[in-house]
């Protein structure tokens, strides 16, 4: 059967702005972006200089010192926040083609992602508006309480792997909380955020609230981690990055949330039925073309098995369909830019200089249907030692190693030898061993029996260098509060301390 390339339903051809205090607002500069499938000019942006970046830090700040929002009722933003939900699925079709052409993942995993952009801002909307808080015994004739109020002025910066689904994990906690925002983007995938505010502010949200600026980390997104006016930054991406954003938060000792890399190890049990265990590893790392902060990149394999499994994934991920996001038949897209495609390739290369043997894969796919596209084969690394760069340092794109192991205890030992601990997973059918291998990950995420089950209910976070805090679920709101303790004195007349 011959594939049908869905034509583009979406005009790229208009301005691509900021948006400061409730308005789109031109940039100075300007940044053409390339359709990742093909390598083809897509449009172009206008970026902000610090001037601007600055402009929409004012507008945040007044937003939030004078403005409505932080002083509404919990009933009423969550009013607003519904309301983004269903703007959300009225544009949605919209939203995943913008995903896909910007960023190049095919439109079946897009459209998830703007379904589940849709029930986070519906789960905040519920939450906000549940008891919390604490009323508190204390020694003393006091009626005391403890209370979450907002953060202030949020700082976010967001990458370019699921560009609008985690402009939401953000956006939503923040918003729900009262607090008020500048974002910047990803300067390779902004897009379908840009759209996403235009359609936020129909929703009712008062002017300076939600702010978008564009541009590079240098020019936009340091301002924010940098300014006193700010009071939380929070940031997805690099370790590296992630670093140097801490740092810079330290001018006002603002309040910081980092979800950064992984290298996230899936181990797998002789006990498990070893097709299950292939179609989730496929699944673990070929998933948006392994730019995934969670992607499975290292399968620790029974040795027992180990060759058969390594035998199972190759005849899989020589079936998998690699090509341009809009063709309904393909299961992995390009990767989102050439930079991304040197690093992916640099990796290769280095692997195979330090011993490791690829098993499958580690081309780069080009003419025909890829074009000048951004396109990597599904790739499998075999015989490789733990102290290799290919096992210890994040590639974010198609390529895993598989390491072989004897016992649990030296399963354990592979799995955590990382400097990461984003997330992990364990396949048997051992209930018992499951529960003691899951224990001993050093990951804030693990599954049994699966991968990259993601819920907007649960924490997601990660130990060591994947990050500090958590997103999502109540963690993710009480990210973007502060914690407040009122004492009412109920006993009458002077306290006495002193002698008249």
């Amino acid at each position: 059967m011959v594939s049908t390339v869905a034509k583009s339903k979406v005009n790229t051809d208009r301005n691509w702005h900021s948006f400061i205090d409730g308005k789109a607002e031109k940039g100075t500069t300007e940044r053409q972006l390339f359709n990742p499938a093909d390598g083809s000019p897509l449009c172009k942006v206008s970026e902000a200089d610090s001037k601007m970046v600055e402009k929409a830090i004012k507008s945040a700040r007044k937003a939030f010192d004078e403005g409505p929002w932080p002083k509404m009722t919990a009933y009423d933003r969550a009013k607003v926040l519904f309301a983004i939900a269903d703007k959300i699925d009225e544009h949605s079709e919209e939203l995943a083609e913008l995903e896909s052409l910007n960023q190049g993942k095919p439109l079946r995993e897009a459209q998830y992602d703007i379904s589940d952009a849709a029930n986070c801002f519906r789960y905040y909307a519920g939450l906000i508006t549940k008891p919390n808080g604490q009323h508190v015994p204390v020694p003393a004739n006091s009626e005391t309480t403890v209370v979450r109020e907002p953060i202030g002025v949020c700082g976010q910066i967001v990458p370019w792997n699921f560009p609008l689904l985690m402009a939401c994990w953000k956006f939503a906690p923040a918003l729900g909380a009262g607090n008020t925002i500048v974002l910047k983007p990803s300067e390779y995938t902004p897009l379908s955020t840009i759209r996403l505010v235009e359609l936020m502010y129909e929703c009712g949200l008062p002017a300076g609230v939600l702010n978008i600026v564009l541009g590079d980390g240098k020019t936009a997104g340091a301002p924010l981690a940098e300014s006193k006016l700010v009071d939380k930054v929070a940031f997805t991406g690099s370790v590296r990055t992630g670093k140097i954003i801490a740092q810079a938060a330290l001018g006002n000792l603002k309040k910081v949330t980092l979800e950064l890399g992984g290298k996230s190890p899936m181990i797998v049990f002789p006990d498990m039925d070893i097709d299950t265990a292939v179609d989730y590893a496929l699944f673990a790392i070929y998933c948006n073309a392994g730019q995934v902060c969670s992607a499975g990149s290292r399968f620790v394999v029974h040795e027992s098995i180990h060759d058969k499994f390594v035998a199972k994934m190759t005849e899989r991920a020589k079936k998998i369909k690699v090509g341009p996001g809009n063709d309904p038949e393909t299961e992995m897209g390009p990767l989102v830019s050439t930079q991304q495609l040197k690093t992916v390739t640099d990796y290769i290369e280095i692997a195979k200089k330090e011993g490791a043997k690829i098993a499958y894969g580690g081309n780069v796919l080009t003419g025909g249907k890829y074009g000048q596209g951004y396109y990597v084969e599904p790739t499998l690394f075999v015989d490789v030692k733990p102290d290799m760069r290919i096992v210890q340092e994040e590639v974010f794109g198609p390529v895993a190693v598989v390491q072989k192991f004897k016992t649990e205890e030296e399963a354990l030992e592979l799995a955590n030898g990382t400097d990461f601990g984003l997330a992990g997973a364990v396949f048997t059918n051992d209930l018992a061993l499951a529960h003691r291998v899951v224990k001993a990950l050093r990951c804030g995420i693990t599954w049994v029996n699966g991968y990259h089950f993601t819920y907007n209910e649960v924490p997601w976070g990660g130990y060591r260098q994947s990050g500090w805090g958590r997103e999502l679920g109540t963690f993710g709101l009480d990210a973007y509060t502060e914690v407040k303790q009122i004492n009412v004195n109920l006993d009458k007349g002077p306290i006495g301390w002193f002698e008249k």
